[in-house]
């Protein structure tokens, strides 16, 4: 049976809350004026403004004097009696909150303002009490570690250098962004690490908000078979066969093409209709790439990036944090990185809300050089729960089938030795650079020093002459 919140049983609350100050402690984060009846919400008003002023309860007399409002203490009040009111009162909290929510969220669906409707009945369903006192850090060690390591999720990137400076890989619930210029090669890292994912058997689910869901499985194809993306056409029936039999071994793989402007809610919803039609839940979610979405509210103009990026990194961690998932995008750099070798977080285009929240953020690094001898550098700019950040990792790529791999270690002693002459390199330019700068700065100086000592010489001629003409 249906409570009614009733008047008398709002002003059993209020008595029990007059009676026992330390109950209204207990319910002061989920008390609203607006969820009592017109009869009893200036009184609920002077309990918030008295405690907040006063840090006490008003007295029944206070009240009455006040509010008119006759209040009466609940006689005999024990611990059962408490119990009871904690439920009872955050049930119709609970309600109240719901109820309003309901209520203003008519004008809204009018409006076609369907994301903040979601977030606001999402806000009422929350309301409720603190039960949860959080973690006993003494209690027991082992058992708090234990639970870390089995919930963590844990989930390698398939790039074992990769996995050494994170401690493992990337966790589920966590926002991990890849940070490259315009054709660094940010789709090609994201659709790597789905080939690396599949491999291990997991599900995967591919957003892509540029290319087209044809071109993206083309470049999978070749990284799949082995085959140069040139020589797809030539070799269909081949593709096909590899292609099914790969598939036969690996992890589900879905590649969604959606609009720029796509929100969290446009990704929840298609989530949604996924699983119940494929009866599948992915492990992994891929979006490529960030920058091209948008937040749930559509009051947040583009222009403000900021705000954008804070709200849409914001919305996609929650998102993944809900779904228990790895979730891993991609961001733009801006033009100050073009010229730079080294990366750091003033080199992301936009606004820097979003690598505030971000969990890791890895900086994609290539040349026309590198990618002739087949290598990508990823640079950790942010790693929340690693200490990685500043490493430099150099990985293998294949310019034919696109795909990037670990070094072996040949190739690493290679690179190691290719480091080393480039920083000898450059070390010697910026001495012969200052070098110059040094001889530039000294024979400017020897030239003003002659112009001086010239113009003082022709002073002394000039004066040396109109004296001769005096006499």
């Amino acid at each position: 049976m249906a409570t009614v919140y009733s008047d008398d049983l709002q002003q059993l609350f209020l008595e029990f809350m007059v009676t026992d100050p330390e109950l209204y402690v207990r319910v002061r984060n989920i008390i609203r004026p607006e969820f009592f009846s017109k009869k009893y919400t200036e009184t609920v008003s002077m309990f918030v403004e008295y405690t907040e002023k006063y840090k006490s309860l008003p007295t029944v007399d206070q009240v009455q004097a006040k509010t008119e409002l006759q209040l009466s203490l609940v006689p005999d009040l024990d611990e059962s009696q408490k119990d009871w009111f904690l439920d009872e009162f955050e049930t119709f909290c609970r309600h109240k909150a719901l109820e309003k929510a309901i209520i203003e969220s008519a004008d809204m669906l009018e409006k076609g303002e369907y994301g903040p409707v979601e977030q606001k009945i999402k806000d009422a369903v929350r309301v409720g009490l603190t039960k949860d006192l959080g973690t006993d850090y003494f209690e027991n060690p082992k058992a708090r570690l234990l639970k870390l390591k089995d919930n963590n999720g844990t989930v390698s990137t398939g790039w074992q250098a990769l996995d050494k400076k994170l401690y493992g890989g990337f966790n589920k619930g966590e926002l991990n962004i890849f940070a490259g210029s315009s054709g660094a090669g940010k789709s090609l890292f994201l659709q790597n690490l789905a080939m690396n994912w599949m491999s291990q058997g997991m599900h995967v689910l591919y957003f892509t908000f540029e290319l087209s869901e044809e071109l993206s499985s083309m470049r999978v194809d070749s990284m799949t078979t082995g085959v140069a993306s040139n020589e797809i056409f030539k070799k269909i029936d081949d593709v096909d066969l590899s292609v099914r039999m790969e598939g036969k071994k690996s992890g589900k793989f879905q590649i969604k093409y959606m609009p720029s402007g796509t929100t969290t809610n446009d990704l929840r919803s298609y989530l949604k209709e996924y699983q119940i039609q494929k009866g599948i839940t992915p492990d992994v979610v891929l979006i490529d790439y960030l920058d091209l979405m948008m937040p749930i509210s559509k009051k947040i103009s583009p222009a403000d990036m900021f705000l954008k990026d804070k709200f849409v990194s914001e919305e996609l961690r929650n998102f993944a944090v809900e779904q228990q998932f790895v979730l891993v995008t991609a961001s733009q750099l801006n033009r100050g990185a073009i010229e730079e070798i080294e990366y750091d977080q003033s080199h992301i285009a936009g606004g820097i809300s979003k690598i505030n929240t971000a969990d890791n953020v890895i900086g994609i690094f290539t040349s026309r050089a590198m990618r002739e001898r087949g290598r990508y550098q990823i640079q950790l700019m942010k790693t929340r729960s690693s200490g990685g950040v500043g490493s430099k990792i150099d990985l293998a790529f294949d310019i034919d089938t696109l795909r990037i791999s670990d070094l072996d270690e040949d190739q690493e002693v290679s690179d190691s030795a290719v480091h080393t002459a480039d920083a000898l390199t450059s070390a010697i330019k910026k001495r012969t650079s200052t070098v110059s700068n040094k001889s530039e700065n000294v024979a400017v100086v020897e030239k003003v020093e002659r112009s001086v000592a010239l113009k003082d010489m022709l002073k002394t001629q000039k004066s040396v002459f109109d004296d001769d003409n005096d006499e």
